[in-house]
């Protein structure tokens, strides 16, 4: 099996026939800002991660070995992203998770860059790069979101605002 997935993993879901009767969140406004307004507010390292799809050294980043409870959140807009609930070791040497927050949280888009075909994850709200999906992870999914520790914020269990650098 290869160990690229296809870039689209998941084909749409029939069209539901009848509406939810349950309400729906609403989501948060997409963010754009320039290329200059992202450059003042990230780091150098989280700007080459997030707005030009850079990858930090494996067993490097902050959270690869992280442990606390809590919420993982783009580093860029403080968008919600990933459980620690969901939070494993793949031993990869970046944060790994076998699911999002939510499906809506993350898009996926086909990545063939590097000579190789991948899956890139970004966040939903304001595009900026996250790292790869592989098919490679643990029950229930069998996913791995691999993600740039450069592209989180933190906000541990209880806590009110997200940290990322």
């Amino acid at each position: 099996m290869s160990q690229h997935p296809d870039p689209n993993p998941h084909p749409a879901a029939p069209a539901a026939t009848q509406p939810s009767a349950e309400p729906q969140a609403t989501a948060a406004p997409a963010v754009a800002k320039s290329e200059a307004e992202w450059r003042e507010q990230l780091s150098p390292e989280q700007y080459a991660v997030c707005r030009c799809s850079a990858t930090e050294r494996a067993f490097t980043g902050k959270f690869w070995n992280h442990k606390e409870a809590g919420t993982y959140t783009c580093v860029a807009c403080g968008e919600p992203l990933f459980s620690s609930d969901a939070k494993y070791d793949s031993g990869s040497g970046w944060p790994s998770y076998w699911q999002p927050l939510a499906p809506e949280a993350v898009t996926e888009h086909a990545d063939e860059s590097h000579g190789m075909r991948r899956i890139e994850v970004k966040c939903a709200r304001c595009d900026s790069h996250l790292g790869h999906l592989f098919p490679d992870g643990p029950r229930p999914t069998g996913l791995r979101y691999c993600i740039n520790s450069a592209s989180l914020g933190f906000e541990g269990a209880g806590e009110g605002k997200a940290s990322g650098g």
